[in-house]
């Protein structure tokens, strides 16, 4: 994910000068294409993400647009002051990357989890939130992210996730996207963890249970016309997300369902109001906390 981000930051710089990137002594070598060719749009602030996010602020409001760069919990909590009083308030044109969402950085603890960046960022005025699943998706909300004049969140993986998608689709701000087609069941998904509601799919479909699956690369705004429509197919709805359930996907999704009236039960995959007191390798954790490829399916087979 990180790696198309990049790609996609070097690829604008060629034209718009005006394109920087801000980081907080992180990435050197997903960053060098950045930094060696374009040195004068690449600031390094330095182990103070605090400082990075008023920086990059005072930088947009000079006329730039800028991209922050750290690790998920850092580059949010640590500087939620500054993100609502310095970017937000003033709607400056500063994108805000987390890097390592979720439980990316497993073996770390709880200090390097990023699993309450969602409902943090959301809660913002002016802020778009996007969280893409796969490096299709990250490539897709970077170009949108650049083209638009306002905060934007990016909640990316650690590195090396693979595609979901077959390809490049035609991105719409505010869109979910459908990865997988069935009747008996309905997942909404996002961020990186889709891949196991993914896995979780492909093996009900062994088991002759067809289960539709979507992606929603951007959080807030909600794709609200796809929840109306598919609360007219399906009565019960699962969400997946690798963050706290209070305050993050399934509560946009909530909200969503009562705003509108809904008849749809809803079901949620997710942390539950607990901060994380195991370590271990990403796979461990998810398994751990409930929301991998087998949890996935015992949800599904539990609502049918």
């Amino acid at each position: 994910m990180r790696n198309n981000l990049v790609k996609v930051i070097c690829e604008y710089a060629k034209e718009n000068k005006d394109l920087m990137l801000v980081t907080a002594d992180l990435g050197f070598n997903v960053l060098n294409p950045l930094f060696e060719n374009f040195p004068k749009q690449y600031v390094n602030a330095g182990i103070s993400e605090q400082n990075m996010t008023s920086v990059a602020a005072g930088l947009a409001l000079s006329h730039k647009k800028v991209f922050t760069y750290s690790i998920g919990s850092f580059s949010t909590l640590r500087c939620l002051e500054q993100i609502r009083n310095d970017i937000c308030y003033h709607n400056a044109d500063v994108k805000i990357v987390a890097l390592a969402a979720g439980f990316a950085y497993g073996s770390l603890g709880m200090s390097h989890h990023a699993t309450e960046d969602i409902a943090c960022m959301k809660v913002m005025p002016h802020i778009t939130v996007f969280s893409p699943c796969d490096p299709i998706e990250t490539r897709l909300v970077t170009k949108a992210a650049i083209e638009m004049n306002t905060p934007v969140y990016i909640r990316l993986g650690r590195g090396g996730e693979p595609n979901i998608h077959q390809g490049e689709f035609e991105f719409e701000v505010g869109k979910a996207y459908k990865l997988h087609d069935g009747l008996d069941a309905c997942i909404l998904s996002t961020g990186a963890i889709t891949k196991e509601a993914m896995d979780a799919v492909l093996e009900l479909e062994n088991e002759n249970i067809h289960v539709s699956l979507y992606s929603f690369p951007t959080i807030k705004p909600l794709d609200e016309e796809l929840l109306i429509n598919l609360s007219k197919k399906f009565n019960k709805i699962i969400t997946l997300e690798e963050h706290q359930i209070y305050g993050g996907f399934a509560s946009s999704i909530a909200d969503a369902i009562t705003d509108n009236n809904l008849n749809a039960k809803l079901y949620r995959l997710g942390m539950s109001d607990e901060f994380t007191s195991v370590v271990g390798s990403t796979e461990y954790l998810r398994h751990y906390y409930q929301m991998d490829k087998d949890a996935v399916i015992a949800k599904v087979k539990e609502i049918l």
